[in-house]
């Protein structure tokens, strides 16, 4: 039985074989917002860190491409502890950038799926196939269900429509159908009919292990706008799931790959039964180390909330299963796991027990105090909590309701349906304002690159020079937002800016506006970008090439910076730049919004 080491291992060697460069896998922190890119949170798809090669960038190692992807997605998080979902998995992934389409792509996936020598052997009988059902801006995909009449009988490939088979990244992104590939994981469906194909999926009796996408298509505002300039083959089959069918297992966590996560918390718990709290533990532990390990630390924004928040649910189930063992136990079976293949892991090991640790010794304290305030609650309206306070036992004290659910019973108070409905209420409209201020942040998938965006993408780059000029070389950009509207910029400073520093930033801006720079790119070695003097986190990188962009030239170069574009030619484009709100974000972090006219 092929483990999932020898899996991944075996699809990387497949697709070499075939003439695709093998990439290391991303860093799990995609590129921070800022002009091309409204960046999600994290990489949440093998595809995410080649969109603008998608899109027709040449990419340095060829057109011929795969890897094995770190993906982190929170969107599934209620659900994590089923059959299928985990919050970290890896993307197991090939790419044709503009070369060979539907015809090789579809044939590849069946020789791996189905090869016993070089593939996972897994039995043709028990595959079943869906493709693109077609709508009202792109037709059915005849093509690639005649493909695969070569390998599936007719009857068991399906046509399904847009919410299934068809691939976005965003609604200003490059886009295309998919066919999707399903394996049966009872061994007994045999042939089925297309509802009864649809009811086995929903029951998750077939569980789909590959997706090609064929993107050719450019989204604007939802919406196909065009064509890209080549037609593009985009697979992901998710590591996890595929191991558990090669595993003959009917879960994710029955598989090699939390094997001995699960056995150490099971032996530390007295709660033999309890299957979804210790899946929940085991998940989200491998997900903290990854996240600590790619340089997230726990905070109350943005990524850092994330890992906040999955270090607290995990400790949250410690909790409900009683469990005896000490965090450091769990960190290093993860390390032991995957030490060997990321081995940033095993580099910043002293880092991540660090980290996780005094985040979980933190959020101890911080129940016990959200206990001593329940207690208080209980005595002060005489046994009865209503929703309003359970909420903000929640929000404010970092106390979860259902742990005021536990509680209840032990100091013997009463919390009515009716409060709970209360809660329940108040916890959705606190959550659907941090979405909103979430999503215009990170947007998700790829955002807009209109002229306006591109002139403040290149002028963050001024920006953050000037800064360095004005203030010190300390200062560092820590992310930043771009609309069509304005441009926002964060960076490591301790002090407000006082009056003459931010006319000082404001005039060299301006300056080198003025002066009419030109703007160009290079792509180097990582090696050769961190000997040049850019500016750029280079210790999250696995890229092996690297676009260095330079604004000016010779001994007149004003800024040189790691990117991924797009910029103007000349800083004549962009017009005048004004400093609108200088303001602190955070300890040491401040945050600058500004304007171009």
């Amino acid at each position: 039985m092929l483990t999932s080491h020898e899996i991944r291992k075996r699809f990387l060697d497949f697709f070499a074989s075939e003439r695709h460069v093998v990439l290391d896998s991303a860093s799990l922190v995609t590129e921070d917002a800022s002009g091309d890119t409204d960046a999600t949170l994290f990489n949440t798809a093998g595809m995410q860190p080649l969109i603008p090669y998608l899109l027709g960038k040449e990419h340095p190692e060829g057109r011929r491409l795969a890897s094995s992807q770190k993906c982190v997605r929170t969107t599934d998080l209620e659900d994590v502890g089923d059959a299928t979902h985990a919050t970290f998995f890896e993307m197991l992934g090939n790419w044709s950038l503009g070369d060979y389409f539907k015809q090789d792509a579809i044939r590849w996936s069946w020789e791996f799926l189905t090869n016993k020598d070089k593939g996972l052997g897994l039995d043709s009988s028990r595959l079943y196939v869906t493709v693109f059902a077609g709508n009202d801006s792109v037709e059915r995909d005849d093509e690639a269900a005649n493909i695969w009449k070569q390998y599936v009988p007719e009857h068991r490939i399906y046509y399904l429509d847009s919410r299934s088979n068809w691939w976005k990244a965003g609604d200003n992104s490059p886009a295309g159908p998919s066919t999707e590939m399903f394996y049966d994981v009872t061994g007994e469906l045999g042939d089925m009919s297309h509802e009864e194909f649809l009811r086995a999926d929903k029951e998750q009796k077939v569980v789909e292990i590959w997706n090609d996408v064929f993107m050719v298509y450019k989204l604007k505002g939802g919406e196909v706008e065009g064509m890209l300039p080549q037609k593009n083959v985009d697979t992901g089959a998710g590591l996890e799931r595929v191991t558990a069918v090669v595993q003959g297992a009917t879960s994710i966590y029955e598989t090699d790959i939390y094997e001995h996560l699960l056995a150490r918390i099971s032996a530390a718990t007295p709660h033999l039964d309890a299957l979804r709290p210790k899946r929940i533990v085991a998940d989200h532990i491998r997900t903290a180390v990854f996240l600590v390990g790619d340089g997230i630390k726990p905070s109350n924004t943005d990524r850092g909330y994330v890992l906040r928040r999955i270090i607290r649910r995990m400790v949250n189930n410690m909790n409900i299963l009683e469990m005896n063992c000490d965090i450091t136990e769990l960190i290093d079976i993860v390390i032991e796991k995957y030490g060997q293949v990321y081995l940033n892991l095993d580099k910043k090991k002293d880092i991540i027990i660090a980290v996780i640790s005094q985040e979980v010794l933190k959020y101890k304290k911080t129940l016990e105090r959200g206990k001593k305030e329940f207690q208080k609650l209980a005595q002060k309206n005489n046994t009865r909590i209503t929703g309003q306070e359970l909420a903000i036992l929640e929000q404010t004290h970092g106390f979860p309701a259902e742990l005021s659910l536990d509680l209840a019973e032990e100091f013997g108070v009463r919390i009515e349906p009716h409060a709970f409905d209360e809660y329940k209420k108040l916890t959705e409209q606190h959550q659907k304002k941090s979405r909103a201020g979430a999503e215009q942040k990170f947007k998700g998938g790829l955002a807009g690159n209109s002229e306006m965006e591109i002139r403040y993408h290149t002028a963050t780059h001024l920006l953050h020079q000037a800064l360095r000029d004005v203030l010190g070389n300390h200062v560092m950009q820590k992310g930043s937002n771009i609309t069509p509207e304005r441009m926002r910029s964060d960076f490591s400073h301790n002090n407000k800016m006082t009056d003459e520093e931010i006319h000082r930033v404001e005039f060299i801006v301006n300056e080198k506006i003025q002066e009419g720079l030109s703007v160009s790119f290079q792509t180097v070695s990582l090696e050769e970008a961190q000997n040049s003097g850019a500016l750029g986190l280079f210790e999250d990188r696995y890229e092996d090439r690297l676009d260095l962009y330079q604004i000016g030239s010779g001994d007149g170069m004003y800024s040189l910076e790691i990117c991924g574009g797009p910029h103007v030619s000349n800083t004549k484009e962009l017009g005048v730049f004004k400093i609108i709100k200088e303001e602190a974000l955070g300890s040491g972090v401040r945050r600058i919004k500004a304007v171009l006219s």
